[in-house]
């Protein structure tokens, strides 16, 4: 594109989807395009967003952060998993781990020994005992996976918990010193191409007018660009996840700093604890339709640990994703265009997707309706994926305690999760996919977490002897206890590596 105009990409908005959005596009894109980003700081953002998937580290990586220094600057712990509480029956606990039960390799997957023991009648450990994310998690150790594949302690992987308010600051002024130019104002109007409709340019209050080739709508559950303009519509999805608020309130950190976020149900949702190197995050996900917010507000404040650094605030919202997130050439990214409950921790993965599907897709001189079509196709795929992921957990329950638990557990799911589960309850099988946030172990976690158990597994694990395997599997607890104990304490380890500034 040598002597060519580079693409004009306004991004509307900041926050942590902007700045990601901003950062990426002028460190990966910077021959194809410049970058200028438009915010208000009288907007503020919703700043939750603590805990993360493994996939912000390869994130961070392509850009050049540097691993140490950003989890200084936001305050990060590590985090292996997220343990859920209560969420089959009340009393049970399961970890989700981030790597695989037993070495992961190999035609046949370990839960398929798991259970042909398990029906045979022997007396095992939960699966978790055979994982070393889980193990490390229980243990509060951590240390970096090794690069040796024979080694068990290659065997699992990790994510960050966070400040969401300190990491879009961090990325301003990664993406600044990239060239990305900030717009200070408040947008109160687009102006639209009479011919083809595209926006060709964003007002602001004063009258300013920002011009570009391509918008990327970061503007939140506002959807600026991609609903009042574009007008595309948003489906709902709060009949499979009727959770719809969220009460949230940091403590100061009272307990130990633990390598994972817990989801703990409550009788009207789930709350989350994710510690931090300062404090702990603490939120109640609950259906308003089964609890007020006053109520919910009352039910976090006596439940977290630790003293209430701030009043609890209450966030709504509704879970489901627009038909397309890319129309003329407006692409939304993040709440913009769609919204899934903090279940998973998917958000900033939503939002890494499409910033990944919008650089490789990007245009050339004009935008072609085959890329445009591909970008919402996966984002969609995305979406319909992590969706059916969270409408399991609240699913798959033997609770009926409350009005809520009983809601989920006897609704009608979308077909393409009824035929997952009843494929795993048949064969123990996981549905593979080339493409998509949750792997084997990611499903495994939750089906037997939550005590839906295969009658059968694969006939290939049938080949060794029962007592063959049960002493395979004894052994490699073995060696998972001996690789946990030789890491250190989870504190210990980040006072070493990213202690957070000694003036916060």
């Amino acid at each position: 594109m040598e002597g060519e105009r580079r693409q004009r990409v306004v991004v509307v908005g900041g926050g942590t989807s902007g700045w990601m959005a901003a950062a990426a596009l002028a460190r990966l894109l910077p021959t194809r395009c410049s970058v200028a980003l438009v915010e208000s700081e009288a907007i503020g953002i919703i700043g939750v967003g603590e805990a993360t998937l493994p996939h912000l580290r390869a994130f961070n990586e392509r850009l050049g952060i540097v691993e140490a220094e950003f989890m200084a600057a936001t305050r990060a712990t590590f985090k292996l998993g997220i343990e859920f509480r209560n969420w089959g029956r009340i009393g049970d606990s399961y970890i989700h781990p981030f790597g695989t039960f037993g070495r992961g390799t190999g035609d046949v997957q370990f839960h398929h020994y798991y259970t042909r023991l398990r029906n045979a009648g022997v007396a095992l450990p939960p699966i978790e005992a055979f994982s070393m994310a889980c193990s490390l998690a229980r243990a509060n150790r951590f240390g970096l996976p090794s690069h040796d594949p024979q080694q068990i302690a290659s065997t699992f992987g990790y994510a960050y918990q966070f400040d969401a308010v300190a990491f879009a600051p961090y990325l301003r002024r990664f993406a600044e010193r990239l060239g990305v130019r900030r717009t200070e104002g408040r947008i109160v109007a687009a102006e639209r191409d009479a011919e083809s409709g595209d926006v060709t340019a964003v007002v602001l209050e004063d009258g300013r007018r920002v011009e570009g080739d391509l918008f990327v709508d970061c503007s939140g559950f506002a959807a600026l660009l991609i609903g009042r303009e574009m007008g595309e519509p948003f489906e709902d999805w709060s009949r499979w996840l009727p959770a719809d608020r969220a009460v949230a309130m940091p403590c100061r950190t009272a307990t130990s700093v633990t390598p994972f976020t817990s989801a703990i149900a409550m009788p009207s949702g789930w709350r989350w604890r994710i510690p931090l190197q300062h404090r702990t995050g603490n939120g109640y996900v609950f259906a308003s339709d089964f609890l007020s917010e006053s109520a919910a507000a009352d039910a976090l404040t006596a439940a977290v640990e630790g003293m209430p650094l701030v009043a609890p605030r209450t966030l709504r919202f509704k879970a489901g994703r627009r038909a397309r997130s890319w129309v003329g050439n407006v692409v939304a990214v993040g709440l913009a265009s769609g919204f899934l409950e903090p279940l998973e921790s998917t958000s900033l993965y939503l939002v890494q997707q499409a910033i990944t599907a919008l650089i490789e897709l990007f245009p050339e001189r004009r935008i072609c309706s085959v890329d445009r079509d591909e970008f919402n196709r996966l984002i969609n795929m995305e979406y319909d994926r992590v969706r059916d992921f969270l409408i399991l957990h609240y699913h798959a329950t033997e609770r009926d305690d409350s009005p809520f638990w009983n809601y989920v557990r006897t609704m009608q799911i979308p077909d393409s999760l009824a035929e997952k589960m009843e494929l795993f309850r048949r064969r123990g099988r996981v549905v593979k996919y080339r493409e998509g946030a949750f792997l084997d172990a990611s499903w495994v976690s939750v089906y037997l977490g939550q005590r839906v158990y295969p009658v059968d597994a694969d006939p290939r694990a049938q080949g060794p002897s029962v007592d063959s395997l049960a002493a395979g599997l004894d052994r490699m607890r073995g060696e998972i206890d001996a690789a946990v104990a030789a890491m250190p304490d989870h504190a210990a380890f980040l006072a070493r590596y990213c202690p957070m500034p000694t003036a916060a």
